[in-house]
């Protein structure tokens, strides 16, 4: 992504930004994030697409190579087994352009997060009632 860019105000705007077959690919994307969390709302947080659910929930971006995927810290050490063949960091995964997104696997660490923003938000709640 270009720094020069201005910043973008919504999602649908940060994927017009893009080639038509990477844009194919953040549309597949959301598409899975929101079955898989129905009831998260989507946003710009950090001038990237934003799934937030009782907090942020995963981010998304599109990179020259690679499609930069944030479910956090706690998302990527769940699945660590599972995205060991990718590039990645504490809270993040880089999904290479080049290969098939594994959006089975995507769905399964948005629902993880999703589960446990809401057990988060559960027990905020819980014990501010004390």
């Amino acid at each position: 992504m270009d720094e020069k860019k201005a910043k973008v105000e919504s999602v649908d705007e940060y994927i017009s930004q893009f080639p038509a077959e990477i844009q194919e690919i953040l549309q597949k994307l959301r598409k899975v994030i929101k079955e898989a969390a129905p009831d998260a709302v989507e946003k710009i947080s950090y001038q990237m697409p934003t799934f937030a659910l009782s907090g942020n929930l995963v981010h998304y971006a599109a990179f020259k190579n690679h499609i930069g995927f944030y479910p956090a810290p706690s998302g990527i050490e769940a699945f660590k087994e599972e995205l060991s063949g990718y590039k990645g960091a504490k809270g993040s995964v880089q999904f290479p352009l080049n290969q098939e997104l594994p959006y089975e696997l995507i769905s399964r660490i948005v629902q993880f997060r999703a589960a446990e923003n809401k057990e988060k938000a559960a027990a905020k709640k819980k014990s501010n009632k004390k």
